[in-house]
């Protein structure tokens, strides 16, 4: 009788913990879904700014270190006093601290805003089989779907499950695939960075 009743709790112990595996493989993300994606697929907090933007440079009761102000190709902004000041890769924040510690050396307490009132370093590049190829000049973030409707869509000879989203990094690209036929699945639809290159086979 002991040994019966001892087989009956063995076996229901083992039919919760096949339904609790069960269920804990229902919840798990999809086997393609990569870390890269998971991380991409939020758009970034802050934009940083770029080449070719342009800055509103504000400094309180100073009209002489005021003014609008271009980033230069070399991710420099020029002003009085400070001459080359690196914008580039900074926030608007992040610049604003750095123009107010050189500013001190010539006013005391100097109160800076900076203001990025055009975007025009915010570009990326779609290639191969799509309507309207060419490098797109971007406003807002943008998913790879956004871009590929930017593009005009497929041609009828493109590979949509081999389409590679290039990224730089440093000197090298980093290739990142994307299947078109698997969005909503194993595929997620993540948003590109600056100087992302999207090459549809």
């Amino acid at each position: 009788m002991k040994h019966s009743v001892a087989r009956i709790v063995a076996g229901l112990f083992l039919v919760s913990a096949l339904t609790a595996a069960e269920h804990a493989d229902a919840q798990a993300p999809p086997s393609g879904a990569s870390e890269r994606d998971a991380n991409r697929t939020a758009a970034p907090d802050a934009y940083r700014i770029g080449p070719e933007d342009v800055l509103q440079i504000s400094v309180w009761k100073n009209d002489a270190m005021s003014r609008s102000v271009p980033v230069r190709p070399d991710g420099k902004i020029s002003l009085p006093l400070l001459n080359d000041v690196q914008a580039a890769g900074l926030t608007a924040l992040e610049l604003r601290d750095v123009l107010a510690k050189k500013m001190a050396d010539y006013m005391p307490s100097p109160e800076v805003s900076v203001i990025v009132t055009d975007v025009r370093s915010f570009k990326v590049s779609v290639m191969g089989e799509v309507a309207r190829p060419g490098r797109f000049e971007l406003r807002s973030w943008t998913t790879v779907l956004d871009v590929l409707a930017m593009a005009g869509g497929f041609t009828q000879f493109a590979s949509r499950t081999r389409i590679l989203v290039l990224h730089p990094e440093g000197k090298t690209m980093k290739r990142i695939p994307f299947n078109y036929n698997k969005i909503g699945a194993e595929q997620e639809n993540f948003y590109l960075s600056n100087g992302d290159i999207v090459v549809v086979p």
